[in-house]
């Protein structure tokens, strides 16, 4: 566990390098196979602000069910929810979020989101550089299935981090404000915020796909961002292990993972320096969410007819943006 606790200066790691490959992006497609992927990351926010966030449309509008949906809408739910990641991590390793080129003809404006100082943490900068070029190339990856195709990327909506954030704080019981880009820990627990939500989503749209061409691209990028929740997971339990370490941030993202079980079904595994791998503990599977309790997770409102709330504070764009019952 030391490579998670040594911060060793001789493997520094230069931020512009990765802003170098923000700008040759385009590039980047070329190694991306086939078409499509379906699922996203998603994040928790707590179930109130002080703030003056937008406030929550709890009146449902016309919306498309899982029944009706259809690869693209599936596929342009994952690409809001990557939107919200790519922006995330994008901003804590670099301090600018996803190239205009990848944002849509009208995106919505991003509130919050600073560039993290690692100051000599070199492993959790190289991790935080490579999360964040994986999620922009996800970005890219599902604009490009999308229009393969024959669809239109939905825009980037308007995404809060600093509003959000500190609902997390509230409704976690953590105190009245949350900054996930003030410093390294703080920075992997806001990771943790998105990543174990970002599995199940991953895995409750791949039943909800026809093409077994896309299902195939989707359970692929499963597979990376497992990876990532694994690794933040593992990181976070590492430094709680250390002898005389604090246990702050363990049980910060324990108190989050609570916020999220309350608001998305459930399914929620505790994080103890024993205990990483989320899964059901009979079987030892991976749990699955549908996109009704993903968007309650993300729009921080449980319930039926949520059309906005969180980090979403004018909602999400495409067919799939308004939670339904459970049935649904």
């Amino acid at each position: 566990m030391a490579r998670y606790v040594s911060y060793s200066p001789g493997k520094a790691f230069i931020v512009d390098k990765l802003k170098d490959l923000l700008k040759a992006a385009p590039s980047r497609r070329t190694f991306l196979a086939g078409v499509g992927a379906a699922g996203a990351s998603a994040v928790v926010v707590g179930c109130g602000s002080n703030s003056t966030t937008t406030p929550v449309t709890t009146a449902a509008p016309a919306t498309t069910s899982t029944s009706t949906a259809t690869d693209n809408d599936i596929l342009n739910f994952a690409l809001n929810l990557e939107y919200l990641e790519a922006e995330f991590y994008l901003r804590a390793a670099t301090g600018s979020g996803i190239p205009s080129s990848y944002t849509g003809s009208n995106p919505g404006a991003v509130t919050g989101g600073t560039q993290v100082s690692f100051a000599g943490q070199t492993v959790l900068q190289e991790y935080a550089n490579e999360i964040a070029q994986e999620e922009l190339n996800h970005v890219i990856f599902l604009r490009a299935a999308i229009t393969s195709n024959g669809g239109t990327p939905v825009d980037r909506p308007a995404i809060d981090f600093t509003d959000a954030f500190n609902a997390v704080a509230q409704a976690a019981n953590l105190g009245q404000t949350f900054n996930p880009f003030a410093d390294p820990m703080s920075f992997l627990v806001g990771a943790f915020a998105f990543e174990d939500v970002g599995v199940t989503a991953y895995h409750g749209a791949a039943t909800l796909l026809t093409s077994k061409t896309i299902l195939a691209a989707a359970v692929l990028i499963h597979a990376v961002e497992a990876y990532h929740a694994g690794e933040v997971r593992s990181l976070i339990a590492a430094m709680a292990a250390m002898p005389g370490a604090s246990q702050t941030y363990l049980n910060a993202a324990n108190a989050i993972s609570g916020v999220r079980a309350s608001l998305g079904g459930g399914m929620e595994t505790t994080l103890s320096t024993s205990s990483i791998v989320a899964a059901d503990p009979t079987n030892s599977i991976g749990y699955s969410r549908t996109y009704s309790e993903v968007l309650n997770i993300v729009y921080a409102t449980p319930g039926v007819g949520v059309a906005s709330g969180g980090f979403f504070p004018k909602g999400m764009n495409g067919a799939l943006t308004t939670t339904v019952a459970a049935s649904a």
